[in-house]
């Protein structure tokens, strides 16, 4: 195994960029956890990158990469390519160091990051279905015309201005034991992991760093598993920050050497770590920063110890978070859906809104139909959105109604 100094990025590396960007970052707080540290066993702390300038980490790593730029590169300006945090990141850092800056996002974009890019003075071009192919645009449009192509995550200034972060980590919890954090194309977690192992060779204790993946998104699995880049053929998950189908080739050199492990989650478990974030910490929270806390709920991590959870950004499309809140509610039986048939008479209905009652759910909203190829004459199809206690209070109601002859099924 390689150590720490004889990589790509080194220490050194990071602490110059952490020089670079005085001044020109927010010092994100730490904030503790009691409530999920009551689940774990440990002390919880969350890294609140979620207040970060343009709401997520990626403005280190894109100042530092443009403020090493020449000055005749600087004057040919920049072009990038994100889904969105990279591109706010891309737009502040140029608007900072007065380069002109192209961005290209996926149509489809959500709307709240396009117009925060717009904000920062960057001009935005939307291409391509995903992110991979606004990147590949990015760099055809870079060869052509001579603007720099800022990669965001393939690069080792990206990578150092990311590792401050790390150094944050440790003089704000000294006495971590576990670091965890998303990663998509491993830009974040490569960076971390250089600052951190590095410093606590310096101190002779462990530090474990872990990099958590959208089960759906998660490429590095593979590809640590076979020592060799494995793309995938489909990316698909609510993290659209680390929805990244292929790992960066200078990041995997990095994670393989250094990274303790990298575990998945479920969406389901995305959406629940998102509401346990609203509720208990009162944080807003975009799917891929909460990939850690979804870790940590699901018992993914064993012994933590003390932990720093790096809540990587808060640019959550509010369309999304309306979805995320109702999956998230549902996955913590405390949203359900349910169809069943009933004999087309008067009072069958009421005799579903009294048990509904008795049983103290409530009902958010119902379909009434008796037309459809499956419904038969003299029958009705009802569909009822329930707000229930959980999943036992859930299957109290599913109980109650069965008892009374009624067949529900839950279909959501």
């Amino acid at each position: 195994m390689n150590t720490p100094e004889s990589l790509p990025v080194t220490l050194d590396d990071v602490l110059e960029a952490q020089k670079l960007l005085d001044g020109i970052i927010a010092r994100t707080p730490v904030e503790s956890s009691r409530a999920l540290g009551a689940m774990v066993g440990g002390e919880v702390y969350f890294k609140c990158e979620n207040l970060q300038r343009a709401g997520s980490f990626k403005v280190r790593g894109a100042y530092v990469r443009m403020a090493r730029l020449s000055e005749s590169d600087k004057k040919r300006g920049v072009v990038a390519a994100s889904a969105g945090n990279h591109a706010q990141g891309v737009a502040v850092a140029a608007k900072s160091l007065g380069i002109k800056a192209r961005i290209y996002m996926p149509l489809g974009v959500a709307l709240p990051k396009l117009a925060a890019t717009r904000s920062h003075g960057a001009e935005v071009v939307l291409h391509g279905h995903n992110v991979d192919e606004a990147l590949a645009e990015a760099q055809r449009y870079a060869d052509d015309t001579g603007a720099v192509f800022v990669h965001p995550f393939d690069n080792v200034d990206v990578v150092a201005g990311q590792g401050t972060l790390g150094l944050e980590i440790l003089e704000q919890v000294p006495n971590v034991d576990t670091i965890l954090m998303g990663v998509g194309g491993g830009g974040l977690l490569a960076g971390v992991a250089v600052a951190v192992k590095a410093r606590a060779k310096e101190l002779g204790r462990e530090i474990r760093i872990i990099g958590v993946q959208a089960e759906n998104a998660a490429a590095y699995p593979p590809s640590l598993a076979a020592d060799a880049l494995v793309p995938l053929k489909k990316v698909s998950t609510m993290a659209d920050g680390i929805a990244v189908g292929r790992p960066g080739q200078l990041p995997f050199s990095i994670i393989r050497e250094l990274v303790d492990d990298v575990v998945t989650v479920s969406e389901d478990s995305l959406a629940r770590a998102l509401i346990f974030l609203l509720e208990r910490a009162k944080m807003v929270v975009e799917p891929a920063g909460a990939v850690g806390v979804a870790a940590l709920m699901d018992g993914k991590i064993e012994n933590p110890g003390t932990t720093a959870v790096v809540l990587s950004g808060g640019n959550i499309d509010p369309m999304l978070m309306l979805k995320v809140i109702q999956r998230g509610l549902s996955a913590a039986g405390r949203y359900m859906t349910v169809r069943m048939m009933l004999d087309d008479r008067p009072g069958s209905l009421a005799t579903i809104a009294r048990i509904i009652a008795e049983n103290d759910a409530n009902v958010t909203g119902l379909d009434h139909t008796r037309v459809g190829g499956s419904i038969s004459m003299g029958d009705v199809s009802i569909t009822v959105n329930l707000e229930t206690k959980g999943h036992e209070h859930g299957e109290q109601v599913l109980g109650a109604l069965r008892a009374e002859g009624f067949q529900p099924i839950v279909v959501h």
